[in-house]
């Protein structure tokens, strides 16, 4: 297919090998590819301006090519500086005619510059990993052009108060995939300044029970040990945040034979994780003692100054929530006497005063991502499949949604892991008419 459309990728001569890791990754979608299959026949986006700001992955790309196959008009931007596989994006661009504007290793600069240009796209659908690119568009709408960067303030200031506000104004939804930007978004539902529709997806059981906590999981550990390889086994890992994530990680790196600590705020989560056999501490207790800390909060400054200081010489430091602002790695950076950067590909030095040397995995970034593919297709499968369903059923409900956050409906839940079952081969069981009526009725007792 001849390259027709414009974007900003690495280098295009590396599509041969990004779409043979597109194609690889779809043998692990088949909701995903029945969905595609569907669409192609259907055309229930046609007309349809999206844009996307996601991991560019190549299980993103199958997700992109199922929303064109639906007749969507897509651009496709990274929602992480370091989460972009430049063959995956250049074969997006020169293979199927998306345009993709997304670079591994694009400093700020670019990064909003690539944001900009998704919003110049003027969407009526979106999609979010962590609200940068609604948050945003907010911004803009409320005149608030102080509190976006340089890069897009610079187009905003261009357009007139009518331009603005229809930036969101078009906007029939907005499906959001992360737990952070779940918070963000709904932070501003609270605050009465969201100015479009949201939808969940991050919310979805068939989402946050298998991706955040298998996908992050497996992961989260891939991306350490490729950048590290550390010997999990034996060493102590420290996972900040016992929510799905926390749970995967926590989970795969006791499976592989780790001792794990949890720390925790929610008193819940906490008596959860030491019901659930993980010694529990507050970060201050761990921090002399952990191998390798992973913060998974969707919080910001987790791991401090304080905490920096009280670790043993040669600790790992890593993050696997979505934005590094979980680490403040400001603050490390004035406590270390000297900084070495790479070190190791993805790994940087931090010496302290006393002499310790502080690792930093991945500038502090989705270490997933950073350092490794991201989550497993077949897991993804799953998220994209319920992202792909979730956007056709916001057009259905064109004109009727508030401008707040709504939850992924549970028939697509069910249809997902039903076909999900389907493909595994896996078979259960159906209610009887006798049981159904059980269910919902009060008659009958012991």
């Amino acid at each position: 297919m001849a390259t027709t459309v414009v974007g900003d990728v690495k280098d295009l001569a590396l599509a041969t090998v990004g779409y043979q890791r597109i194609v690889w990754a779809e043998r692990d979608m088949p909701v995903l590819r029945a969905i595609r299959q569907r669409f192609e026949a259907e055309k229930p986006l046609a007309g349809l301006r999206m844009s996307a700001c996601l991991h560019v992955t190549a299980e993103t790309a199958n997700l992109a090519r199922a929303l064109q196959a639906g007749g969507a008009d897509l651009v496709l931007v990274a929602s992480n500086p370091l989460s972009t596989q430049d063959d995956v994006a250049a074969s997006l661009v020169k293979d199927f005619n998306i345009p993709v504007y997304a670079i591994k290793g694009e400093d700020e600069h670019s990064y909003y510059r690539h944001i900009a240009a998704a919003l110049q796209h003027k969407p009526h659908v979106t999609m979010d990993d962590g609200a940068d690119l609604v948050s945003a568009m907010v911004f803009i709408a409320l005149n608030r052009l102080d509190d976006v960067h340089a890069e897009v303030r610079g187009w905003a200031s261009k357009l007139s108060s009518a331009e603005r506000q229809s930036l969101v104004g078009d906007v029939v939804a907005s499906m959001e995939e992360t737990t952070t930007g779940v918070i963000r978004l709904r932070a501003m539902e609270k605050d009465g300044v969201l100015k479009l529709p949201v939808i969940a997806v991050n919310d979805a059981m068939t989402k946050h029970f298998f991706d955040n906590r298998y996908g992050t999981g497996q992961s989260t550990l891939d991306g350490v040990i490729r950048a590290t390889d550390m010997l999990i086994a034996g060493s102590r890992v420290v996972v900040a945040g016992y929510g799905w994530c926390g749970k995967g990680v926590a989970m795969r790196a006791k499976g592989m034979g780790a001792h794990v600590i949890v720390t925790e705020v929610d008193p819940i989560r906490a008596l959860e994780a030491a019901m659930d056999g993980f010694e529990v501490m507050d970060m201050a207790t761990a921090a002399p003692t952990g191998d390798l800390f992973i913060t998974v909060t969707g919080n910001i400054h987790v791991i401090r100054g304080e905490h920096f200081a009280a670790m043993k010489d040669g600790a790992m430091i890593c993050n696997s929530g979505h934005f590094n602002v979980e680490l403040a790695l400001d603050q490390l950076a004035a406590q270390a006497a000297s900084t070495n950067k790479g070190v190791r590909e993805f790994v940087d030095e931090y010496v302290l005063s006393n002499g310790n040397r502080l690792y930093v995995l991945g500038e502090g970034r989705l270490i997933n991502l950073a350092a490794a593919h991201g989550h497993p297709a077949s897991v993804m499968d799953m998220s994209f499949a319920a992202q792909a369903l979730a956007t056709e059923w916001a057009l259905t409900q064109k004109g009727s949604l508030e401008n707040k956050v709504y939850n992924v409906p549970k028939a697509i839940d069910q249809w997902v892991s039903t076909l999900k079952l389907q493909t595994m081969g896996i078979h259960i069981d159906t209610l009887t008419a006798e049981q159904a009526k059980y269910l919902v009725s009060w008659e009958m007792g012991t």
